[in-house]
């Protein structure tokens, strides 16, 4: 360790322009930039932040460890490690078919990814519409969850053309990466059996099948904590500009997956800091210079919260007041135990994991405790887990304090990944503890054993996804898609942009009852081969009478015929009708008008009249 000289730091002119970013950066993000503004920008500049921090982070990973030997000795590396990554991820991806799981989340993210794919701009469609062939995005929101795993959709857009499938193969990749980076993790905490184990234990975690089979940001967020914690391993150990530059936009592009990722900032500068107090200097290589101002779209889209009281979803769970609060924990604790030790059919735990997690805990925090004390006498992993160990208390900690942060509600449950991955990297950690062999052979052995007589078969009845019936109505959607003949057709619903990412026309219910005469006008001019309506309707347990889900209730001028229905919950029916006709009183204003129109003679008086109505036709869009 060298000894710390101030001088040393202030005469390095990176440090200063650091510094300079830095506060550039805090000034554009929490000052200069009013609030409406700041979403526009978002809007405008959003993909090309992400962008850049993207191209940033594979230069540095390229100039890191493309000199590496054991990139081209692949003839030597641990095909037996690979085997079981690659098991692992089949099994996590072989028994829930892909579909979209929690649809507030992942058709959002779906959206924006469409937008970024087609005109690089941060927009989730509300309207959409497919004019002779084209498919345009009438209206949008800047939606308020983060960007780097649209953008990340969107790429696959790019290369492979546009399919909202795309989200599916990018989490089916994922699963593998994860996998990967975790066993590496773990083999150099505690030797090749310590990869298997956690290997293992997270292919038994039917909560890890569950998202990677779905279109959300959960397996992303899990890759960017062990490629950073990785690489913040590495920077210890290399301590040059490019294993920090790798460092510094991994935690930038972990920031922007999560919005409490931004948490694990925390770790990485922890990091830096204490590497720089080590070696008596600040190292810093230019592209971390602009770290900083690559961030700023992070807070700026922060401001959704403020600017929309909805975005903290409070009106889901009537009773809180404040979003977050240290009254929340004693029952949120009591519901995260509940979800580790429930019952497989009730849960998608690993109870195997959660019993070994549990255990390790107590001691793993012990250690933490005694390296953080003297971490320069760690390895470069037994530090950088010892600093990471604060971002996964502290992430566990927020959870907790939310109103919303219980672990056992079908919606929450994902937000416990990190917290498994932190129990895994627990178990990994305390096992150089238990030195004999037996040990380590053993907990393969239960991993193993969970996972085959408790995990799998969890996974194939997968019974704990029933109970969200908006997973089960997208996929009835889906399914309804894929059997129209014909894909020009209106779709009305409040979910409206599902239907707009699979390049539907569609508009929500509460826009279509404020527009029943552009409606009209478009069934006049059969502008759609058809207008469908999805509707939700609550079953009354005593006297069967159904009622309408409120916002869907389009009212009596809109003349509507069923199609299709199916009952996906006791009490609930969902049912696709088509729009036979829209009245105004008496009156059916959506017939055609009986009058036989003059045709014109003249060319100039055709493209007139075309020309008028292109314009009506555009104006009244849906």
């Amino acid at each position: 360790m060298v000894s710390p000289n101030l001088s040393e730091f202030l005469r390095d002119r990176r440090l200063w322009w650091l510094l300079a970013t830095g506060l550039l950066a805090v000034v554009l993000a929490f000052v200069a930039i009013p609030d409406r503004q700041a979403i526009t920008l978002v809007s405008h500049a959003g993909y090309w932040c992400v962008l850049a921090a993207f191209v940033l982070w594979g230069w540095s990973l390229w100039q890191s460890f493309s000199a590496e030997p054991w990139l081209r000795a692949w003839r030597q590396w641990d095909w037996a490690s690979v085997a079981v990554v690659i098991l692992g991820g089949c099994v996590l991806l072989a028994h829930e078919k892909f579909g979209f799981k929690i649809i507030m989340d992942e058709i959002m993210l779906l959206g924006t990814a469409m937008s970024m794919h087609l005109d690089k701009t941060v927009l989730t469609p509300l309207r959409g519409n497919d004019i002779q062939g084209a498919f345009m995005i009438v209206e949008g929101i800047v939606d308020k969850r983060p960007l780097f795993f649209p953008f990340l959709v969107s790429l696959l857009h790019d290369v492979t053309g546009y399919r909202p499938e795309n989200a599916f193969v990018l989490n089916a990749v994922l699963t593998f990466l994860l996998l990967g980076l975790v066993c590496q993790l773990a083999r150099r905490i505690a030797g090749r059996p310590a990869g298997w184990i956690a290997v293992a234990l997270l292919a038994g975690l039917p909560l890890l099948g569950h998202n990677a089979t779905g279109g959300g940001f959960e397996l992303l967020n899990l890759v960017m904590i062990a490629a950073t914690l990785l690489l913040g391993a590495r920077y210890i150990e290399k301590r040059d500009g490019p294993a920090l530059a790798a460092l510094a936009f991994s935690g930038l592009l972990l920031a922007q997956v999560r919005y409490e990722s931004v948490i694990y900032v925390l770790p990485v500068v922890l990091t830096v800091l204490w590497v720089w107090w080590q070696d008596g200097r600040a190292q810093i290589s230019w592209p971390v210079i602009l770290a900083p101002l690559l961030m700023v779209p992070y807070p700026l889209q922060h401001r959704i919260f403020d600017l929309r009281a909805s975005a903290w979803e409070m009106f889901s769970k009537p009773g809180y007041t404040e979003p977050f609060s240290v009254a929340y924990i004693p029952e949120n604790l009591g519901h995260a135990l509940h979800f580790f030790f429930g019952k497989a059919s009730d849960q998608p735990n690993s109870l195997v994991l959660s019993i070994l997690g549990c255990l390790a805990a107590p001691f793993f925090f012990l250690l933490v405790a005694k390296r953080l004390r003297d971490l320069g006498r760690e390895t470069p992993v037994n530090a950088a887990v010892a600093i990471f160990s604060l971002g996964f208390a502290v992430q566990f900690g927020l959870l907790m304090c939310y109103f919303w942060g219980k672990f056992d509600d079908p919606v929450i449950r994902r937000l416990s990944l990190p917290t498994h991955l932190g129990l895994v990297v627990a178990i990994v950690a305390v096992l150089p503890s238990f030195p004999r062999p037996a040990v380590a052979r053993a907990l393969l052995a239960m991993a193993g054993l969970g996972l085959i007589a408790r995990s799998v078969p969890a996974m194939a009845a997968h019974a704990y996804s029933q109970e969200y019936i908006p997973g089960r109505e997208t996929a009835w959607r889906r399914e309804f898609m894929a059997a129209q003949v014909r894909p020009d057709y209106l779709m009305i619903d409040n979910d409206a942009t599902l239907w707009i990412t699979h390049l539907v026309s569609a508009t929500p219910t509460v826009v279509a009852v404020k527009r029943r005469e552009d409606i009209a006008f478009h069934l006049r001019n059969r502008t759609f081969s058809d207008v469908f309506v999805f509707q939700r309707y609550n079953i009354d347990p005593d006297s069967g009478k159904m009622t309408l889900r409120d916002g869907d209730d389009l009212g009596p001028a809109f003349v509507l015929e069923p199609v299709a229905e199916r009952r996906l919950q006791l009490l609930t029916l969902s049912r696709i009708s088509r729009v036979k006709a829209i009245r105004s009183g008496e009156t059916v204003i959506s017939a055609p008008d009986p009058v036989t129109a003059k045709v014109p003679k003249s060319r100039a008086e055709i493209d007139r009249a075309r020309q008028q109505f292109l314009e009506s036709y555009m104006k009244q869009l849906p």
